[in-house]
């Protein structure tokens, strides 16, 4: 089993930006490959990045691509999104979650509580 805390959230600016962490706990984080995805109001669950168990391949939604980056520190069991040139558009609850690189939500098998980042314009 793997326990994932996310942080970071906040209320920021349009153009500002943002880094989430994800922490992780419990079994060996480092043989999980990782992904965020993130939920705004009224809508599903939707894919973010994602990034290999070595970080060698990583994976952007195209609505991110360019402004987001993904990455992880296997020896500190965290993995982070790096946002820049936020948009009102992601103001979502974004989550951590371990076990896939796919875009599928239900191809995770372990998830966060999520964060909240509120962009205003």
């Amino acid at each position: 089993q793997v326990q994932l805390v996310e942080s970071g959230g906040g209320l920021v600016r349009a153009g500002d930006s943002l880094m989430l962490s994800c922490a992780a706990s419990g079994r060996s984080f480092t043989i999980y490959p990782m992904g965020w995805f993130r939920q705004a109001p009224g809508r599903e669950r939707d894919f973010v990045a994602s990034i290999s168990w070595n970080g060698g391949i990583t994976d952007y939604v195209e609505a991110v691509k360019g402004r987001f980056t993904i990455s992880r520190d296997n020896a500190k069991n965290t993995v982070t999104l790096q946002m820049k040139s936020l948009k009102p558009e992601d103001t979502a609850v974004y989550y951590c979650a371990a076990g896939s690189t796919g875009r599928r939500a239900y191809a995770y098998d372990h998830w966060g509580q999520g964060t909240q980042v509120t962009v205003s314009s």
